[in-house]
């Protein structure tokens, strides 16, 4: 199949109408028409239902879709292959993610990349799960990082971690004294979580209906810096995410600890790349790099601020005996 029908196809699947795509691609909509026509003809069957207000996909089309959205993309890492070896600046790495990951993770990572990498650029854009994934599996971004309960269509999940629940707070906080804290004893204190929205706060609900117990935060957001700063200095606990915390834990002032109920080892932080696509060899560096920042913090995550067991002593074995030379 031509790349410029599979072009025009995939434009017009995006916008809906004819008119729409020719506004976006700068071509005429009689040109759009015939390559689209062309197509059908090729697979032998209409790629679209015409509408009175639009074109809409048909079966045939849909699965058509999927295989345009990875030949193009595939031609572009080729034509970016290409350009790398005329010593050309690399393409753009396109990320989106969930507040969460964004908030301080991915920057950094980012800038660490590039430190290996100077011709390396990206774009991320933050929002929610569902438009995260979904921008993967259209080809508007290369990767997504968001927390994922659920199997996304179109997307495959390249890296995934556990990623339970904590609870923050100040080092001064009565509760940081503890390794590990459950709903109950949180329930004297005001609570600050994310909005009815996320999969944080379902989470939540769930637990906390489990328990017998009413989930009611007294402060939501959507935004995880603005909820670390209204615990921090008080007596107040953010429910969230561990990751971004990080960087605050790091510099101090925050500790986190996990909340211990069954249910918080359901969600699962996830990479999600297109289905059956192959990705420019960039952007498949930058996401083992992203896998192997969140093996480290999987690994070091509890052991931030958390009071340290004292070691158990060991048991001293008895002394062996001393040779003595035998007398002549």
């Amino acid at each position: 199949m031509h790349g410029v029908a599979l072009k025009y196809f995939a434009e017009v699947a995006a916008t809906g109408s004819l008119s729409a795509a020719s506004e976006r691609l700068f071509v005429a909509v009689s040109a759009i028409s015939r390559q689209i026509a062309k197509l059908e003809a090729e697979v032998g069957t209409p790629l679209f239902q015409r509408m009175s207000r639009g074109m809409v996909l048909s079966e045939a089309g849909e699965l058509l879709l999927a295989h345009a959205r990875r030949t193009l993309l595939e031609a572009e890492a080729v034509l970016q292959g290409i350009a790398d070896l005329r010593g050309a600046p690399g393409g753009t790495i396109r990320v989106v993610a969930t507040d969460g990951p964004a908030h301080h993770f991915l920057p950094e990572l980012m800038s660490a990349f590039r430190g290996r990498h100077p011709h390396a650029r990206f774009s991320l854009h933050v929002c929610s799960q569902a438009e995260a994934v979904r921008r993967v599996a259209e080809g508007q971004a290369d990767l997504s990082v968001s927390f994922n309960t659920e199997h996304s269509q179109g997307t495959v999940a390249r890296h995934a971690i556990s990623a339970p629940i904590y609870a923050v707070m100040c080092r001064a906080h009565p509760l940081a004294r503890h390794l590990c804290v459950s709903p109950g004893q949180l329930l004297p204190y005001p609570l600050a979580t994310a909005d009815s929205a996320s999969s944080t706060r379902k989470l939540l609900e769930r637990c906390w209906r489990l328990e017998g117990l009413r989930f009611e935060p007294v402060f939501v957001s959507n935004l995880s810096a603005a909820l670390m700063s209204f615990v921090r200095n008080s007596d107040r606990v953010m429910l969230g995410a561990y990751l971004p915390a990080v960087s605050a834990l790091r510099r101090g002032g925050l500790v986190a600890r996990p909340i211990d109920h069954p249910e918080m080892s359901t969600r699962r932080l996830q990479v999600h790349t297109m289905e059956g696509r192959l990705l420019p060899g960039m952007v498949e560096e930058f996401l083992g790099h992203i896998a192997a920042s969140l093996e480290g913090i999987a690994e070091d995550g509890p052991s931030y601020g958390a009071p340290r067991a004292r070691p158990k002593p060991r048991a001293r074995l008895p002394a062996a005996p001393r040779k003595t030379r035998a007398l002549a």
